[in-house]
C-alpha cells in the first residue's frame, strides 16, 4: 500500500513538472521571439511577420508536445489515451470535420506569411469600412488594430479571400487628393494658386516629378478644376507624402491653412442654402 502510495506520489510529481517545464519552454519561447522581434524591428529594420508566426508555431508544437508527454507519464492516463486511439476511425473522421475550419485558418497563415499580401505594420482597408493597421499574425486569425486602438480580430481563412486595399504595399508613398469647391463668383485663377502654394509650403510634401517631368518645368502640385457641382466649382491638387500617416497630416494641415487663405483673399466656400415657404390658412367667410 506504501509502496502504491509512493509511486502514485511519483507520477503526480512527473506528470505537475512536465506541465511546469511545458509552460517555463514556452514562456521562454515568447520572451525570446520578443526581444528578437523588437531587435529585428529597431535595430535590423527587418519585417517582423515571420518572427510573429513562427513564434505561434513553436508555442502551440510545445504545448503539444508537453502535453502529451504529460498524459503518456502517467500509466493510467496512457492506458486511457491507447484505448482512445486504438478505436479512434469514428473520432478522426469526427475530429477531422470540425477541425476543417482550423486548418483552413493555419494553412491560410501559413501563405499569408509566405507571400506576404501583408505584413506586421501595414495598415490595411478592408470592405472599405474596416481600417487599421495589422498587430499579429497567429495561427487562427490576425489582429488588426483600428485608429480608436480597438482590435478586430479576422480569421485568416476569411481574410486571405478578402480584397484589400494596403497602403503599405511595395512602395509606401502615397497621393492624397484635396479637394475644395469654391463657388461660382470666386476667381478660379487665384483660388487654383492658393491652394498650390498652400500645399508647396507643407513640410511633409514629397516632390514626385520625374526626371522628365522636372526638366519639363511641371509643377510640383497640380491643381485641377475637376467639376462643375450644382453650387460649387470643385477644384482638386494632388499632393504626395512618403507614407499615410504623413498623408493624413498634410491634408488635415493644408485644408486648414487653405480655409484661412480663403477667408483673407475673399474667395468664398459655398455651403448649402434653404428657402423656407410658410403658408398661413386663410379664415373661412
Amino acid at each position: 500500500m506504501k509502496e502504491q502510495i509512493l509511486t502514485n506520489i511519483e507520477y503526480i510529481l512527473t506528470f505537475s513538472l512536465i506541465i511546469v517545464a511545458t509552460f517555463l519552454v514556452a514562456f521562454l519561447v515568447n520572451r525570446f521571439f520578443d526581444r528578437l522581434i523588437k531587435r529585428s524591428a529597431e535595430v535590423l529594420q527587418n519585417d517582423p511577420t515571420n518572427y510573429q508566426f513562427l513564434k505561434h508555431a513553436i508555442r502551440a508544437i510545445v504545448f503539444l508536445v508537453g502535453f502529451s508527454a504529460a498524459i503518456y507519464s502517467v500509466p493510467g492516463l496512457k492506458a486511457i489515451a491507447s484505448s482512445l486511439l486504438a478505436g479512434a476511425g469514428i473520432l478522426a473522421v469526427a475530429v477531422g470535420f470540425a477541425a476543417q475550419h482550423a486548418m483552413s485558418n493555419i494553412i491560410s497563415g501559413f501563405f499569408i506569411v509566405l507571400f506576404k499580401p501583408f505584413k506586421v505594420n501595414d495598415r490595411l482597408t478592408i470592405r472599405d469600412t474596416l481600417t487599421g493597421i495589422v498587430e499579429d499574425i497567429t495561427l487562427r486569425h490576425t489582429v488588426i488594430r483600428n485608429f480608436e486602438n480597438r482590435r478586430i480580430i479576422i480569421p485568416n481563412s476569411i481574410i486571405s479571400d478578402e480584397v484589400l486595399i494596403n497602403s503599405d504595399f511595395a512602395n509606401d508613398k502615397i497621393c492624397r487628393w484635396i479637394d475644395i469647391g469654391i463657388s461660382y463668383d470666386s476667381d478660379i485663377d487665384k483660388a487654383k494658386q492658393i491652394i498650390g502654394e498652400e500645399v508647396l509650403q507643407h513640410p511633409l510634401l514629397l516632390d514626385n516629378r520625374s526626371q522628365e517631368q522636372i526638366a519639363a518645368g511641371d509643377p510640383v502640385v497640380r491643381v485641377r478644376l475637376i467639376a462643375l457641382g450644382e453650387s460649387s466649382v470643385n477644384l482638386r491638387a494632388w499632393a504626395w507624402a512618403k507614407d499615410s500617416p504623413d498623408a493624413f497630416v498634410l491634408s488635415c494641415d493644408v485644408l486648414e491653412s487653405i480655409k484661412k487663405r480663403f477667408d483673407k483673399e475673399g474667395i468664398e466656400i459655398p455651403f448649402p442654402h434653404r428657402t423656407l415657404v410658410h403658408k398661413n390658412k386663410l379664415p373661412k367667410d
